[in-house]
């Protein structure tokens, strides 16, 4: 793993961080809009754009961005590694006292990022859910019956487990041994959290289709893993299965 920026002398006080892997024709327009929404929000901030090994020239696009723009930080793998490895080489080098994450193709308006940080002060994680959500039904169907599994074996009340629009105060990822390589890091992190006994609040947002690209989170392989990575998590976990968490104080839980 590689990281190429220009640190400015001042800590930010937001980074917005952003996984990649072949998405070239949204690159430019989502970093475009991180750097408009941060320049709003907070005094401080930076852009950590993840490339996980992307072969269509996303690389090049960030790495233009970030020799441009020291607020924009690039994050590269020689090779395509996974989801949650990308997410986390992005946690790994953020360096804000609030920590976001999103995709990278377009399908949220990073606008909706004020509420979030609305809520920051008295969560420690502030997590979006998608309302309504707009994927196609076989997708929804799957998250809905992944949904019901984690919150079987955990306990995780969360309505919207993968949706990729989180807050966080960066205490929380300095203290979880995250681990995922693939899609399952959206539950690893949440269902560490709450064992962890942070509190969580829901919040909902925009969703959209996406515009250009392919989905990848529900092809058979990319299931097959997070299936995997959640029995080795029940592995390693023992004290929070099928516990509602006795110390985490989640936020409202839409019905």
């Amino acid at each position: 793993m590689t990281t190429s920026s220009r640190l400015t002398e001042e800590r930010p006080r937001l980074s917005l961080v952003f996984p990649v892997f072949d998405e070239a024709p949204n690159v430019d327009r989502v970093i475009e809009s991180a750097c408009k929404i941060g320049e709003k929000l907070v005094p401080a901030f930076e852009v950590v754009v993840v490339d996980d090994g992307s072969r269509d020239g996303s690389a090049q696009l960030i790495n233009r961005w970030s020799d441009r723009d020291p607020r924009v930080r690039a994050v590269r793998h020689a090779s395509n590694i996974g989801y949650g490895a990308a997410l986390r080489s992005g946690l790994t080098a953020a360096r804000g006292e609030l920590i976001f994450f999103s995709d990278a193709d377009l399908q949220f308006d990073l606008g909706e990022l004020a509420e979030l940080l609305a809520h920051c002060q008295g969560f420690d994680i502030v997590a979006g859910y998608r309302s309504p959500r707009r994927d196609p039904w076989p997708r929804v169907a799957i998250a809905r019956t992944w949904a019901f599994i984690v919150r079987g074996i955990f306990g995780l009340r969360v309505r919207d487990i993968d949706c990729a629009f989180k807050l966080f105060h960066r205490r929380v990822i300095a203290e979880l041994p995250l681990s995922s390589v693939g899609a399952f890091i959206n539950t690893e992190l949440l269902v560490r959290a709450q064992a962890a006994g942070f509190r969580i609040h829901q919040v909902p947002v925009t969703h959209r289709r996406r515009r250009y690209g392919r989905q990848t989170g529900a092809r058979p392989r990319v299931v097959i893993r997070a299936a995997l990575e959640l029995m080795r998590l029940y592995r390693t976990l023992p004290s929070v299965r099928s516990s509602e968490s006795r110390s985490a104080r989640p936020g409202p839980f839409p019905g």
